[in-house]
């Protein structure tokens, strides 16, 4: 055995199916129940399978099937597989919001992980926020760690034409409020969007933290990309299996993996990507969990340098299935070549150089070439700053209209999502193409959860105006599969007293984007007189339970949106015996 290799005796799991006595008399003994022989407690590595499987999250209503895959790989590498449910995350039915969940999912992951006999894991998740919730919970324990997302959905057919998840949802229901499509059109599309298992076919939030993930090295190489109904999504989740067992014998777990150049390699693959703006609040609170230094600013600079290569929707014209037939984000990953720290450590064993050496790009058009982006450097995710944002908020360049990157405008100022609904389609609006919205108590404490609510209804007025664009400021989030000029994640969120909970109607507000500047025209005098008079609104919402606990403890959007109280590592150590 190579010393660096973990024995029998060190095993994790020995401190429960190891002993002899009465305890581990019933830790064995109740195991037996399923059909196990005795050889499965013979000291081989233990691997739980976390899986977020649920028929409530759609994303991952597939994910059984893709365990039994793991399952195999694990027991052909000598492992003892364990599959365990954790809660699951669907935004498409969760409310207020899955956001609001997504530190509880990060909870119930570590927890499980720590209190089992587990020497290893392979976590399986599919939507936007499983996956960060996971990771989360699983740096934060550090045992060998390795992921299998569910992979895209088939592109989605709509009269001979793709159709991509969300961001044609978004251009529908604008047509129909615009007249220019009918209900009965509209009804028809509702069934050719989704056309297999899988997570969203855009460049949307899902496949963006899929492909983040792999950057980071902690998925296997090419896996982010393969659609989930092909049959190579169960062939890598069997490799996956065989790895695990391989990386606890090496002794390979996250914080050996994980350091200073992985998430500057995760930012950048971001950018090039055109990634979802949650990106950001996702690797923010994911390294914090592996104590890794990492700052909004980050996201602005070190993305600076690095061109829109990716061309798929909203910022191009392609879907994820496109994406993994021209060969995916190791294409992305050999393009970008030497602007990445290819030498970084991934769950192979091997460097991201490594991993990526022979990789093809099979088609210049999905992928583009450094020589030919699709975007310009920089054109991804800003970072502003100004007396609206004094902590920051964001803005993904390759969304938006170039027109609107220097505006002012005058604000209309919603103190809720839901009052905005009410008055959008009004004919006496007061809004023209030049005003900005706003709607603030969409942070993360004031929702509570932070929901996607950022890429507002145009007006209909302006609808019928031709008008398909236009500034919107939130301090919530937008959907990854969204697109407009919207500025978001504004901290800190008005609910606690931000500078946007002072803004009124009326108020010029000018974003300049290439200054990376968004601020109100309005004096310090004048805010701090309107700060005395106390014009922050309740909050929404159940005020005990879960929700107090997240209100109590959520940190704001800037640094990742996690609880106070999870940030770090707390180690994997046996806990005491209860027998």
């Amino acid at each position: 055995m190579n010393p660096s290799e973990t024995s029998e005796a060190e095993r994790r799991s020995a401190a429960w199916f190891g002993l002899t006595g009465k305890l581990g008399f019933v830790h064995r003994s109740k195991m037996y129940n399923q059909g196990y022989s005795s050889s499965i407690f013979d000291g081989r590595p233990v691997i739980g399978i976390c899986n977020s499987w649920s028929e409530l999250a759609p994303c991952n209503a597939h994910l059984r099937q893709v365990a039994e895959a793991v399952k195999r790989g694990v027991l052909m590498a000598g492992g003892a597989p364990f599959e365990f449910p954790t809660i699951s995350l669907g935004e498409t039915l969760m409310r207020p919001s899955a956001m609001l969940f997504r530190n509880l999912m990060a909870m119930d992951v570590e927890e499980t992980l720590r209190a089992n006999p587990l020497d290893g894991v392979v976590l399986l998740g599919g939507c936007d926020k499983t996956v960060p919730a996971q990771l989360m919970g699983a740096l934060s324990v550090d045992l060998p760690t390795i992921m299998v997302t569910g992979g895209p959905m088939l592109n989605g057919k709509f009269r001979g034409q793709d159709a991509g998840s969300g961001t044609h949802v978004w251009q529908f229901s604008e047509e129909v409020r615009a007249g220019r499509m009918s209900q009965a059109d509209f009804a028809a599309a509702e069934a050719c969007l989704s056309r297999s298992a899988g997570h969203c076919t855009t460049m949307g939030t899902a496949s963006t933290m899929a492909c983040i993930t792999e950057a980071l090295g902690l998925s296997l190489p090419g896996s982010a990309a393969i659609p989930a109904v092909d049959a190579r999504r169960h062939n890598i989740a069997e490799q996956a299996g065989s790895r695990i067992v391989e990386m606890v014998n090496e002794q390979l777990s996250p914080s050996t993996i994980l350091d200073r150049r992985s998430f500057e390699n995760a930012i950048r693959v971001n950018a090039a990507l055109g990634g979802s703006t949650n990106a950001v609040v996702h690797l923010l609170a994911i390294a914090g969990r592996a104590e890794v230094p990492l700052e909004l600013a980050d996201f602005d600079s070190l993305a600076a340098e690095v061109p829109l290569l990716v061309n798929l929707l909203p910022s191009g014209s392609y879907l994820m299935e496109d994406f993994a037939y021209a060969g995916g984000v190791p294409a992305v990953l050999r393009e970008l070549g030497t602007i990445l720290h290819t030498e970084a450590r991934t769950v192979t064993g091997g460097s991201l150089g490594d991993n990526t050496a022979t990789a093809e790009n099979w088609n210049p058009d999905v992928v583009r070439p450094l020589a030919n982006p699709l975007g310009a450097p920089g054109s991804n995710t800003a970072v502003l700053h100004g007396n609206l944002a004094p902590d920051g908020a964001v803005l993904k360049i390759s969304a938006a209209a170039p027109e609107l990157l220097r505006h002012t405008g005058t604000a209309l100022v919603f103190d809720t999502i839901e009052e905005y609904h009410e008055r959008a389609d009004a004919p006496d609006l007061p809004v023209d193409a030049s005003t900005v919205l706003v709607v603030r108590n969409a942070g993360p404490s004031g929702y509570p959860g932070m929901p996607e609510i950022g890429n507002l209804a145009i007006p209909k007025k302006l609808l019928d105006a031709g008008i398909r664009d236009m500034v919107r400021i939130t301090d919530g989030r937008m959907s990854g599969t969204s697109y407009g000029t919207v500025v978001l994640h504004v901290a800190p969120e008005s609910a606690i007293g931000g500078p946007l909970a002072l803004l009124r109607s009326g108020d010029q507000v000018t974003l300049d984007v290439p200054a990376r500047r968004i601020d109100m025209d309005v004096s310090d005098e004048e805010l701090a007189r309107r700060a005395e008079e106390g014009s922050t609104p309740a909050m929404a919402g159940p005020d005990g339970g879960y929700t107090w606990l997240y209100r109590q403890h959520v940190r704001q959007a800037d640094t990742g949106a996690d609880f106070d109280f999870l940030v770090g590592r707390r180690g994997h150590p046996v806990p005491r015996r209860h027998l």
